[in-house]
């Protein structure tokens, strides 16, 4: 009886460990992002944006996560935009997908030395989940734009940094995403880009992901 129970138990101890690790992505994983947004003038000051996310992992097989996001945004002054918007966020850690609601505020300083166009935004989120204890997350993005644009599409390379910082017991850093794309003017109102992106995520351990993205964006 004593051996059929440690047997049993390893079973069961090997169904999890192989249930875990279903979902979880290898150290290096390619995946594949794409990003819609639609924006909306309302005066020369204020905007309303629209956006939604999907994104592949497990060499861009498995479909795990979506974001739909809507933020109004605001030039208090020429080098000052402030905002706050709602984002309903969709994630598959493990079989199905999951709810996740993030309410936000966003600051961003702007500012040009010799053509070159830089960016800081700060955003604080508020992340609820129905299925895990609430945090709060801090995130700086710093983008830095080249004065080069090339081709009748206009395209111009550009690089950014975005750090996460995790408010839960205390505060660490648990996340960074270092960019280097390229941004195109596709007509007058569709502008694109294409990237690729290094990101690092703590969990237990600090691991990589391999990202290609592509952005669409249409402004009325």
């Amino acid at each position: 009886m004593k051996k059929m129970k440690t047997i049993g138990l390893s079973i069961i101890a090997l169904v999890l460990i192989f249930t875990a690790n279903a979902y979880a992505y290898n150290d290096g994983d390619f995946q594949v992002w794409n990003t819609d947004t639609e924006e909306f003038k309302i005066n020369k000051d204020a905007k309303m944006v629209v956006e939604e996310e999907f994104r592949w992992g497990g060499s861009a097989k498995d479909f795990y996560y979506q974001h739909y996001d809507l933020g109004f945004f605001y030039n208090l002054q020429k080098y000052l935009n402030v905002g706050a918007g709602y984002r309903h966020v969709l994630s598959k850690p493990k079989d199905k997908f999951l709810v996740e609601n993030e309410p936000y505020v966003t600051a961003t300083l702007l500012w040009d030395i010799s053509g070159f166009k830089f960016d800081d935004r700060s955003r604080l989120e508020y992340n609820h989940f129905d299925y895990k204890d609430d945090t709060w997350t801090y995130r700086n993005k710093f983008t830095v734009k080249s004065p080069w644009k090339f081709t009748k599409l206009e395209i111009q390379p550009y690089v950014s940094d975005e750090i996460f910082i995790l408010f839960d017991d205390g505060q660490r850093l648990n996340k960074n995403r270092a960019t280097a794309g390229l941004g195109m003017d596709i007509t007058r109102n569709l502008k694109g880009e294409i990237y690729y992106m290094l990101q690092s995520s703590k969990s237990r351990k600090w691991t990589e992901a391999n990202v290609l993205g592509t952005k669409l964006k249409l402004a009325f």
